[in-house]
């Protein structure tokens, strides 16, 4: 079922072309039939500057934040687009230059200040960006997208206008929380990010935000502390993308790709580094697995370890007969994920991310099980007992549980990412299906779904095409798991004149039920969601 498409050398570069804004939503015109039932809007997030006047981003992560909306409505599509207006955007179109530092564009400073006022500028702190690119997601009644520091930013759902920043660390004890929070059926809200604690010493906090109550306050005042998770290293934290959830237990899985906070708090201010420079990694640590808890707050006591890897997305996590069972999208080798980021760098060359991917070692979607229970009566022993996995969990002598995954997905230099499932009803609970996109050299060229108990796995693919992460939609009257659409942005540059379209594939083989194409090029996009109508 797997093939592989060489890319030509320019074509996957239209997702990092600068975009406009559009002043009103644009028909789109739609081949095939669009679902009646399917009706609501495609929330996505995404870079859509890639410069300021004379001045470029340098990486994919730091093109400004561009709000993306396909609107679905008895078989009819439109498209509207609109910048978010951050501070880091405001600021940059009023100044006519990169303002605040990003992820791998360093922001020079003003040439009206002098290097004294660089200097005092070191000791009130670093400023951070709130350039919400990454994600969108609801808390309460109202909707925000954000990237991955402290700040969320309000926005309209329906207009698509900025309403307000939220600087989360006036409400919570976090220095940041991750893109990816896990938001629950009554509208609970889970979310993970770094903070110092006693001493400076460094920890992870699990933050809860409850849904909206009957007094209509606004649901991040209520936001606390559900369960500290201990840092390995007291001032080097590792970078944290995303965590499991189950109905009864939190699980964070500590990697070796380490920030450095000394070289990130001198060097920003006085010599001009970026967030990438800050990376470092320590693979000697191998892999951390806690496990917390979650009604009560507190940390199970298991020291689960594995060896090395790095991590971006959880597929899902969910409870099995005394086990946890933990599915990821992994990465190998600290040098691949470093040169992932690196040649997401918007100046380099098809060649060069070819070279680079070739000798990088290959990315797999992997389960691991985690033992609840522990008898040391057992120690040398292999404590999983389920039928279905091979994953193995050995009880050592000093008292680790040592993990061995088995592998549910490994292709020939593709890695499946950016993993979604049929949220709604089997996040953190026992499923079948997951939809990821398929990067070949780091390119997105096609999309997959994947049968985690049988790996048995479906393919669209088309030349000289270029997806987003697929969005599972399920039928109102959905029977079965994969009883739904899978939606997709996909740029096509050399297809036709149409450069874009929005692709609707049924969930159950993956063949194309519709799409609508419109006449403007489409950047881009990360993360997003559904908002049924």
């Amino acid at each position: 079922m797997y093939s592989q498409v060489e890319h030509p050398a320019g074509g996957y570069k239209k997702l990092f072309e600068t975009v406009e804004e559009l002043s009103s939503p644009v028909t789109a015109h739609v081949t095939g039939r669009v679902p009646t039932w399917l009706r609501g809007s495609l929330l996505r997030c995404g870079p859509g500057l890639f410069e300021v006047g004379a001045e470029p981003f340098y990486h994919l992560f730091d093109g400004q934040a561009l709000l993306h909306k396909f609107d679905f409505k008895e078989g009819h599509v439109t498209y509207h687009r609109r910048f978010v207006r951050t501070d880091a955007y405001v600021r940059a179109m009023t100044e006519k230059r990169i303002v605040i530092t990003e992820f791998g564009t360093y922001a020079y400073p003003d040439p009206c200040k002098n290097i004294f006022s660089r200097f005092f500028s070191y000791f009130k702190g670093v400023e951070v960006t709130d350039n919400a690119l990454v994600n969108v997601y609801p808390i309460g009644e109202d909707y925000y997208a954000c990237t991955e520091t402290n700040f969320i930013t309000r926005i309209n759902p329906e207009t698509l206008e900025t309403i307000k920043q939220v600087d989360l660390c006036k409400y919570i004890s976090v220095n940041g929380a991750t893109a990816h929070p896990h938001i629950e059926n009554d509208g609970t809200v889970y979310n993970i990010g770094n903070c110092f604690g006693k001493n400076f010493a460094l920890a992870y906090n699990i933050i809860r935000i409850p849904p909206l109550q009957a007094d209509k306050e606004d649901p991040i005042n209520k936001s606390e502390v559900v369960v500290q998770f201990p840092c390995s290293d007291r001032f080097k934290p590792s970078y944290v993308h995303s965590f499991g959830l189950t109905a009864n237990y939190i699980v964070f899985v500590e990697t070796p790709v380490k920030i450095n906070l000394f070289k990130f708090l001198s060097s920003w201010s006085l010599w001009g580094a970026n967030y990438m420079d800050c990376f470092e990694s320590n693979e000697t640590m191998g892999v951390w697995l806690h496990v917390a808890e979650k009604k009560k707050g507190r940390l199970l006591n298991i020291k689960y370890r594995t060896s090395a890897f790095n991590l971006f997305h959880h597929i899902n996590t969910y409870e099995d007969n005394g086990f946890l069972i933990v599915d990821l999208c992994t990465w190998k080798g600290f040098e691949f994920v470093y040169n992932y980021l690196y040649l997401a760098n918007l100046r380099a060359n098809w060649d060069e991310v070819k070279r680079q991917a070739e000798k990088a070692p290959q990315p797999e979607a992997r389960r691991y099980v985690l033992p609840l229970t522990i008898d040391k009566a057992n120690t040398g022993k292999n404590l999983v007992t389920l039928p279905y996995t091979t994953a193995t969990a050995t009880l050592r002598s000093d008292e680790t549980i040592w993990l061995e995954p088995e592998v549910i997905f490994s292709g020939p230099r593709h890695a499946f990412e950016f993993p979604q499932i049929n949220y709604k009803k089997y996040c953190g609970k026992p499923y079948t299906y997951t939809y990821g996109l398929g990067l070949n050299h780091f390119v997105p060229d096609k999309l997959c779904k994947l049968n985690v108990k049988t790996k048995e796995t479906w393919v669209w693919q088309e030349p000289d095409s270029y997806p987003s992460e697929p969005i599972f939609v399920s039928h109102p009257d959905a029977l079965e798991e994969d009883d739904g659409v899978v939606l997709s942005i996909v740029i096509s540059p050399g297809v036709g004149p149409k450069p874009a379209y929005l692709l609707i594939l049924s969930a159950k083989d993956m063949s194309e039920v519709a799409r609508a194409e419109v006449e403007v090029n489409i950047p881009v996009t990360f993360h997003g969601l559904f908002k049924r109508a």
